[in-house]
């Protein structure tokens, strides 16, 4: 015990450092992940039918929205920079030329999605989810660009450490999300009722209005007049956009391909029935829990690493990186333990058909199983950003994800006839090993 007190304690002060990074960035995930929840619930609720198909529409989307997401990453830290050094015309200048290359990404992901529709009834899907799937899966090809708009605000305004005006944002979002998915899937205050159909225009409308609040408080308030001269007077910067692309193409690909194993395999559930799509749908939305938290300690710990290893003091960029690792792993075994317990109940939340349920519980078990893991995973991954190593982050993950993970859940799944089972079982699998990778590539590239 001895021992181990003396071990912890060096991590005492780097607890506190990153969990006070780590908490508002968590706080700020968790009404995304509310979200989930409610749009899951509400549809759910509604049919199961209606949930397979938000499931299939909401995991292929998922992949180029975290492209974007991780794409939009690399600004935050190269206007925490430039604000660092109060050079507020260039931070100015830097979210405009943001803001026009996160537009031309949301139209090259809207461009690649239409390819996808076109080529939708490929995907071997139930025949009777495709007139859910084709009206819902234009409401989110509608709305990518409005999320990149969104993304770069965020990302400038986190990176002048302003993080509670996004913040307030997104629950307006959120909240006028669930009202009007209240209104238009069930047909409240006149409007016609509308199904699945109408939890998409909600999330477009939602999508739209907290683009052009970000908009209203960028340029009609006070907030950020210092910053308005760079942009209003800059222009097309090459210097700006080659930085951004150089980052965020690679982070972008990082976190799309992760996302991309749970993503991909919705083919293969679909080819399994309704009521394997539908559970599948259930089990991922559960799954953000982990997930999403995970992120928020892990942007912290890439923040805390970067600024250690700018000063080359590795010795603390390893603390960092492994107290991030220790809180990660805290909260992961919190989250096993609650979703052992309340697995059925949970499921029961979304969707009352009891095959639906007990599928549900059974995929939570293989989750639970890989929980540390993908802390892991994310951890060392985000430690990697935070010393610029965002080629190999990406390599990392094209082999734990693509090449072993999701092949593995072929393999069990679909040729071993495991079904769902099977296919999940590749998870783990994937994810150990890229944790694995990250954490030497790490130890590789920290040695001393």
């Amino acid at each position: 015990m001895a021992i181990m007190r003396r071990y912890f304690s060096e991590y005492f002060s780097h607890y506190r450092a990153t969990l006070s990074l780590g908490i508002p960035l968590v706080l700020g995930q968790a009404g995304q992940i509310v979200l989930g929840f409610v749009d899951g619930a509400m549809i759910g609720q509604y049919g199961t039918n209606e949930l397979a198909a938000a499931s299939f529409v909401t995991n292929m989307f998922n992949l180029p929205i975290l492209f974007g997401l991780g794409f939009s990453y690399a600004l935050t830290p190269l206007v925490g920079q430039l604000y660092g050094r109060k050079a507020h015309f260039e931070v100015g200048s830097l979210l405009k030329n943001s803001l026009i290359a996160n537009a031309a990404v949301g139209v090259l992901l809207s461009v690649a999605m239409y390819v996808f529709l076109l080529n939708l009834k490929r995907m071997g899907q139930p025949e009777e989810l495709y007139p859910l799937i084709i009206p819902y899966f234009w409401t989110n090809l509608i709305s990518l660009i409005f999320i990149m708009l969104f993304n770069a605000f965020k990302q400038f305004a986190d990176g002048i450490t302003d993080t509670k005006t996004s913040m307030w944002i997104m629950l307006m979002g959120n909240a006028f999300n669930v009202l009007g998915n209240w209104v238009l899937i069930y047909g409240k205050f006149g409007f016609p009722e509308m199904g699945l159909l109408g939890a998409g225009i909600a999330t477009l409308s939602s999508r739209i209005l907290m683009v052009f609040a970000f908009l209203g408080v960028f340029f009609l308030t006070k907030k950020y007049t210092r910053f308005l001269v760079g942009y209003k007077r800059s222009g097309y910067s090459r210097q700006h956009h080659k930085t951004l692309n150089k980052m965020g193409v690679m982070v972008g690909l990082q976190m799309a391909m992760e996302s991309g194993i749970f993503n991909l395999s919705t083919i293969m559930v679909g080819w399994l029935g309704s009521v394997a799509l539908a559970a599948h749908h259930v089990a991922i939305t559960i799954q953000t829990l982990g997930f999403m938290t995970y992120y928020g300690i892990g942007a912290a710990t890439a923040v805390r690493v970067s600024n250690y290893y700018g000063r080359g003091d590795v010795g603390n960029v390893k603390k960092a990186a492994t107290s991030g690792l220790h809180i990660i792993w805290l909260l992961a075994a919190m989250l096993m333990v609650f979703l052992f317990v309340f697995r059925f109940d949970i499921a029961a939340i979304f969707n009352n058909d009891p095959d639906v349920i007990a599928l549900v519980g059974t995929l939570l078990i293989i989750g639970i199983s890989y929980q540390l893991s993908d802390g892991l995973q994310v951890n060392y991954a985000n430690a990697l950003r935070g010393i610029s190593e965002v080629k190999a982050m990406a390599l990392i993950s094209f082999v734990g994800y693509f090449l072993i993970a999701l092949p593995a859940g072929y393999l069990l799944g679909i040729t071993w006839n495991l079904g769902i089972t099977g296919i999940w079982l590749g998870f783990p699998i994937g994810l150990t090993l890229a944790g694995v990778m990250f954490f030497f590539w790490f130890r590789r590239c920290t040695r001393t």
